[in-house]
Formats: structure tokens, sequence, C-alpha cells
């Protein structure tokens, strides 16, 4: 039988002697601690050699390899020299492995899990290996050696400051850490304490040893995921009790008791007869791959994965700019005219973070929190300008969504209008973009399918279509045209608006390839056909100018407006009581949702936010929706990863806020009465409408269609 002994400057109560078979082979493994005591470890390295087969070293410090830099740690060698005759290591050779290793397993098993997030490392110089794999993914990276080493109030925040820092050339060097630690100045070690606990509170993930994180609570550790070594059971619950939602251990467990590298690399040395470093990276492949050994990822509370995304607002109005402080008080008693200039000012301010957004909960246990960034210019002052001077302040929006470590981006109402709808700002932007136009699509057929269901004047035949009439005004738009395509596979007869000619033929031969046997019809404008239709949706990009009379439209019948600025005003609303408008399909969020105020019931979101969210709950960070032609395929996926993450339809809502059962029945009477008036006949409908009840979200127009 083969005997490892670990010497470590550890604690002993975490001592263990246990046997066990390593490849193949019987082993009696030995793990005595010291309490830092490197006169006792001395004592016992030169007591265990010769009498084990090998030795491992542990908690000391590792000779580092920085950028170009080789450091050998003299206290190391100095241990590492009372052992003459068996093979002795401290684990480095296979560390190394394991460490980069597990950055990448995790990043596999957790799609996209370190894109863009924020992490610090207790001490970069011993962690230098991860960090540089780490900033293949992330950039926002913080390094805390200047603060615990030198007791320097200020962190490193780069590779290259790291390795400046561990060549002695970067600024911090010219301190003095006697200097600074000295009781004529002890406050700063207060000082230096209180922005760690706020760095560790920022970040999204912390590298360090265990016996770093004792000392800190749930304040700093909450919803944190952490990178360490040798996680044992009690160790786990411990970081559980400290709200940490994701360990991610380094070490494999290969046995019951939870050993450090230093006694795995130990235990391959003696199997194999070698001497320390002489086991080649084929003997780790082999060894590995033999084994199935792998990095431990683990979730002391059960599986948590929080996501962050940013969104970009922007006042629809100067309506908007007067409700927001502290320009509220200005819009009081300023005349139009300042009001007007107000407007234009606010157009070149800066973006700004507007509200925090947290409590967005999975079914599936994902998690997503994030920002909600505003840029200043009102859809007149985004049109009265060139697309690059919108593009500017969505590329600062986005430097500053990265910075904040958001891992993607949507763009909301006229900022995924502007020029290419988002490709350029995609193409320049530091992380992934999407304008959210597949889930308005989706969103807004879902809610007029709803909204007709639940006023019930229309039938369903037999196909499992809709027995009437919809109008998409603005068809051959990015969302008017998924729009399109959708209804046709759900309606019996579509018309199709839009001013462009040509663009009207192209997308009825399409919509025809990919629909046999749709029955589609043209026009320029929406006036002519109004008077017969069941349902209209209108997605334009008119910017307040008047896309249909109201008063043509026939009673009962249902309209979708996901324009933004509104196609439909409140003053045509207000004209038509026996007309459902509503405005577009809002989306419920799952979860306990906090946020500011965005003109919407509480956790009620816009279909483009949603989409924003549903991409960051599924860890599906890309640039999924861009441009003005919108795959319908796309629609259907964030429709079916929406109900898997928990999105519902939510209420529907018009001009004047939520629709209740009474609104939509008074729609319906007046629809019937004013059918009944128009034809002669009693106010009776064969149908009935459909009751509100608590139930699953229907697919938008039946199930074939999205």
């Amino acid at each position: 039988m083969k005997t490892v002994v670990s010497i470590s400057l550890g604690p002993e109560n975490l001592d263990f002697d246990f046997k066990t078979t390593f490849l193949g082979q019987p082993f009696r493994v030995i793990r005595i601690g010291t309490n830092k005591d490197i006169d006792k470890a001395k004592a016992l390295l030169k007591e265990w050699d010769g009498k084990a087969d090998a030795i491992g070293l542990g908690m000391v410090r590792e000779h580092q390899r920085i950028g170009a830099y080789q450091f050998s740690q003299a206290s190391t060698n100095d241990l590492l020299s009372c052992v003459q005759n068996v093979p002795v290591t401290t684990g480095a050779n296979l560390r190394e492995i394991l460490h980069d290793w597990a950055v990448r397993h995790t990043q596999q098993e957790v799609p996209n899990f370190f894109n863009n997030s924020k992490i610090l490392f207790m001490s970069g110089m011993a962690n230098y290996r991860t960090a540089r794999v780490l900033s293949e993914y992330t950039e926002n990276l913080t390094f805390a050696d200047p603060v615990l080493q030198l007791g320097i109030p200020k962190f490193l925040t780069s590779l290259h400051a790291l390795e400046l820092y561990a060549a002695g050339t970067h600024h911090f060097m010219r301190w003095s850490a006697p200097h600074v630690l000295t009781p004529s100045v002890a406050p700063v070690k207060e000082w230096n304490h209180f922005i760690l606990r706020k760095a560790m509170q920022k970040a999204d993930i912390i590298a360090a040893r265990y016996d770093e994180l004792e000392k800190f609570s749930m304040e700093e550790l909450g919803g944190k995921t952490v990178l360490t070594a040798t996680v044992t059971e009690e160790r786990l619950r411990e970081l559980g009790d400290k709200g940490v939602n994701m360990v991610v251990d380094y070490t494999p467990q290969l046995f019951d008791t939870v050993v450090g590298v230093n006694i795995i690399e130990a235990m391959i040395l003696a199997a194999l007869g070698k001497k320390a470093g002489g086991i080649t990276d084929d003997d780790y492949l082999e060894i590995i791959t033999s084994l199935g050994i792998e990095p431990r990822i683990l979730y002391p509370t059960g599986f948590r994965r929080v996501s962050r995304f940013a969104f970009v607002i922007h006042p629809l109005s100067q309506k908007y700019l007067a409700n927001a402080k502290p320009l509220d008080a200005v819009a009081k008693v300023a005349p139009p005219v300042v009001m007007n200039t107000l407007e234009k000012v606010m157009a070149y301010s800066p973006p700004f973070v507007y509200s925090r957004v947290t409590g967005i909960k999975s079914p599936t246990g994902a998690e997503a929190e994030g920002w909600l960034i505003t840029v200043g210019g009102t859809p007149k002052e985004i049109m009265a300008h060139s697309p690059e001077f919108t593009y500017r302040r969505l590329l600062a929006a986005a430097k500053m969504a990265k910075r904040l470590g958001a891992q993607i981006m949507g763009l909301g109402a006229f900022t995924k209008v502007v020029g290419d709808a988002g490709i350029t700002v995609a193409k320049r932007a530091p992380l992934p973009i999407t304008t959210g136009n597949s889930y308005s699509a989706s969103g807004a057929l879902w809610a007029a399918h709803d909204a007709i269901e639940r006023l019930g004047l229309v039938g369903i035949g037999k196909s499992g279509k809709m027995e009437g009439k919809a109008m998409v005004v603005g068809a051959t738009g990015a969302i008017g045209s998924v729009c399109a395509r959708l209804l046709a596979k759900a309606v019996d007869e579509l018309y199709m608006v839009a001013p462009e000619t040509a663009k009207l033929l192209a997308l009825k031969e399409d919509i025809e390839r990919e629909t046999p046997g749709a029955v589609i019809h043209l026009s320029s404008y929406a006036d002519r056909d109004l008077e017969k239709m069941d349902m209209i949706v209108t997605a334009t990009s008119g910017a307040g100018k008047k896309i249909l009379d109201i008063m043509k439209v026939k009673p009962g019948c249902v309209i979708t407006d996901v324009a933004r600025p509104l196609d439909i005003p409140a003053s045509d609303v207000a004209k038509r009581p026996d007309v459902l408008v509503i405005e577009s399909g809002e989306i419920l969020l799952p979860g306990e949702v906090r946020m500011k105020n965005i003109g919407l019931p509480p956790h009620v979101a816009y279909a483009c936010l949603a989409e924003t969210i549903v991409l960051a709950l599924e860890g599906r960070f890309e640039n999924f929706t861009l441009g003005r032609n919108i795959e319908w395929e796309k629609v259907r996926e964030i429709y079916k990863l929406g109900l898997k993450h928990g999105m519902k339809l939510a209420s529907i809502s018009g001009v004047n806020g939520v629709y209740s059962d009474e609104d939509l029945l008074n729609v319906r009477k007046l629809a019937l009465a004013a059918r009944a008036k128009a034809s002669g006949a009693p106010a009776v409908s064969k149908s009935k409408p459909a009751k509100r009840a608590a139930r699953k979200p229907k697919a938008v127009a039946a199930q074939p269609t999205v």
C-alpha cells in the first residue's frame, strides 16, 4: 500500500486519514494541518521524508508566472528543501490545468455564464491563469492585490495593470506598505475593509480561497458565484447560509473525502513512480480522461442562475419629459416655447440609468436583473437628426451597460427604428443587441387573439382559422410584415396596407409561397376596406400621423396598435366605444419584479423589453432580432421561450389603462347594438363572450401560427 501525506499550513481541524484505491493501487492518504506554524511544518516534512511514497504541501504560496515574469517564493522553496528522498509537490502543475478547465467547463455547462460578468479576485497574482482565461469572456476584472497586500485603497482593473503591479512598475508600488499600515494611519485598514466589502457587493463573481471568504456575510456574498477550491459539504452549507448562489470548485471530488490538488498530484506521482515535475501533459490527459475527472459546479440552495440585461428607453413625447423629476417643476410654469427648447436640449443629453430591474424569476430557476437606460430624445427629435446622431447615443448606452455588467442590451421604441434598425449599433456595440421586434410581433397577435376570443363576436371555422377579415396597416415594416405572415395562417382573408407598392407585391408573393391558399388583398391606404375588418393591426412608423379613419371601422373590431408613438390617438379611441383598441401585447413578467414606472401596471413590460429579458433568462447572449426583415421562425421561437420562462399575456390595456371584464362586455353590447341598427336586426350574436379565467396563455391565433 502506498502512503501519501499532505503537510498543510492550514487548520488542523480539517485533518483526515483514510484508505482508498487510486489508479488501480491501494493508498493511505493523510492530511496534517499546522495552523500556519512554519517550524512545525518543517519538522513534519522531515519526519515523513522517506516514510511516505509522496508528500503534498498545502496552503503555501505558489511560484507564479505573471505575464513575462516568473516569481519564485523563497518561503515555499525553504519548505520543499526539507524533503530529499521522496517526491514532494504543491500541486501547481495540476492546479493550473484544473483552474483553466473549471472556467471553460462552466462556460459550456452553463452557456455564456461568464460573458461580461463583473469578477473580483482577492489575489490576481495567485489566480493569474484563471484571470487570463476569464478575460476571454469579460473585461470587467478587478484585483484586490494592492488593498490586501500593501494596504493601498485602490483596485487593479485590468490584466495589464496586474502585470505591471507584479513587475513592480505600477504606480501603486511607489507607496510604502510599512508606512501605510502603521498604527498612526490605522483608519486606512478600516477604509480598505469597507471598499473591499463594497467591491464584493458590486461583483457578480468572487474568486478567492475559502478562508478569505469566512469573515464576510450575506451582505457581501448574497446572490454571488464563488470560484474556489476544496469545498467540503460543511463549507458548501456555510456558503449557502451566506446566500451564495453557485460555487465553482476547481478541485474534483475523487473520494468520499474532499482532498486538495496537492494530494491528488502527490498520489499521481506515487502511482506512476515519478519524481516531482516528471509528469507530462499526456500523463495528465490520460489520467483525467480515464478517471472521468471534472470540476464541480455546486448550487448550495438549488439551481440559480442570475443573468443581466440592459434596455434602452426614451421619452415618447414632451408629456413624458414633463412627468420626470426635476423637469416636472419647470413644466408646470414654462410656456410651450420653453418646453420645445427643453425637448431639443434633452436630445443631446448623455444616457443615464432610469431604473434598476430586479426580482425576475423563471419557473426553471433562472433569474434576471438589469437596468433601464434612457436617452433623452423624443421621437420628434430622433427623427429630426441623422441616424448617426442616435447611433452615438446608443453606443454610449451600450458602453454604460457593459460597465454595469449587462450581458445583452435591448432597444426600445424609436431607438430600434432609426437607420437600419439596430444592425449598425450591433456591429459597433461591445455587447449583443436585440430590437425586441420578434416578441413585439408575437405579443401583438397574442393580444389580438385573446381580445377577439373574449369579445366572442368572431367564430373559428373547421380549418382552425378565424372566420373573418384582418388588416395589417404598415404591413411592409419590420413588425407589420411578420404580423402579416402569421395572420395569413390564422384568418380567412388578409388585407395588407402600406404605401410601398412594390414591397407589398413582393411580400404577397412570399406569403403565398409560405402559406398556400392564403387569400390576400393589397391596398396603399387603409380607409378603403375598414368597414369589413374584424381585426386590425397597426404597425407604422408614422410618428403621430393619421393612419386611418376610426369612424369607418366596423363595430366590434379589435385594433391592436403596436406602433410607438401610438397610431390611434386617445381622441379617436373616445369616438368609438364600440371598438376595442389595445396597445399591443404587453407581457406579464414572472417573479416579484421591481422597477420604476414605465407607464404600465406593476410586473408588466413591453414585449420588446420582455424579449431582452427572455434571452437573458435563457442565457442567449446574441444578436437575436435586428433589421427590418424579421424571421417568423424567431417570432415563434421567442414565443415558446417566453412560455418556458413563465411569460404571460398581461391584462389587455388601452389608452386609458387596463380593460376590465365589464369594459369588454360593454364594447360587445355597443358593437352588437351598432350592427343591429345598421342591419335592422335584433342585437343578438351566436357567439358567446369568453370569460377571463385563470388559464395558460394560448398560442397566437391558433397553435400553428406561433
